[in-house]
């Protein structure tokens, strides 16, 4: 499979105003060097150590994104390399993000994770918790986090009714919580979509999608 080539089909086939996120985890350097070369920029990793690896291994310019379940003792060292956290899970990580990240003197993009999949093992607040986070406004107590949207994941089956259907709450949590804080500035970000599902995640509203297998082949262990 030539990384680049499928790039650029991706990028013809995505409407305006979506962006993609090429998901690298597992995949080394070099593969990440040619997706690069095509013009891919955001590049997503789930693994703190990893992450840091390519970080000096490739070009300056790539904007990374964590998309895996962080643990809070790694925050610190993730926080400087990162240009977006989609996976914030709980009120306990925003909070060290935030703390992390005043004491670094920097301020912290982030997504707030939603979780409707079926799946016990996937992370993230239920619709109802995230949605009494804004109306309640915890977020004014952020001093050194932008919170700009929200990241989920559809049920891993094959029954697209269901797909679209997780896909299609994820997207009303997202809008709810603009009606909820207007004010709200900058939280324009939806992130859903893996590679076998992201048209159907675009049709629910997506305005970024992670696609790795599509893009790198399977996973090198």
């Amino acid at each position: 499979m030539a990384i680049g080539e499928e790039i650029r089909k991706i990028h013809q086939m995505l409407p305006d105003g979506v962006e993609l996120c090429a998901v690298s985890k597992f995949h080394d350097a070099d593969a990440i060097a040619e997706a690069y070369a095509a013009g891919q920029r955001i590049f997503g990793e789930s693994r703190v150590q990893e992450l840091l690896g390519k970080t000096a291994a490739l070009p300056a310019d790539i904007r990374w994104h964590f998309i895996g379940h962080l643990q809070t003792n790694k925050v610190r060292r993730l926080l400087p390399a990162v240009a977006l956290i989609e996976s914030v899970d709980s009120e306990h990580l925003l909070e060290v993000i935030d703390e992390e990240s005043a004491k670094a003197g920097i301020v912290s993009r982030v997504l707030m994770q939603v979780h409707v999949a079926r799946e016990e093992t996937k992370f993230g607040f239920l619709p109802e918790e995230l949605l009494e986070y804004f109306r309640c406004r915890r977020f004014e107590t952020l001093k050194a986090t932008h919170i700009c949207g929200v990241m989920g994941m559809a049920s891993n089956t094959d029954d697209a009714d269901r797909v679209r259907a997780d896909f299609h709450s994820i997207a009303e949590v997202y809008r709810s919580i603009k009606e909820i804080a207007p004010d709200l500035r900058g939280f324009d970000t939806l992130s859903m979509g893996m590679s076998g599902d992201w048209p159907i995640a675009v049709d629910e509203g997506a305005n970024l999608v992670r696609i790795g297998t599509a893009i790198f082949g399977p996973r090198q262990y």
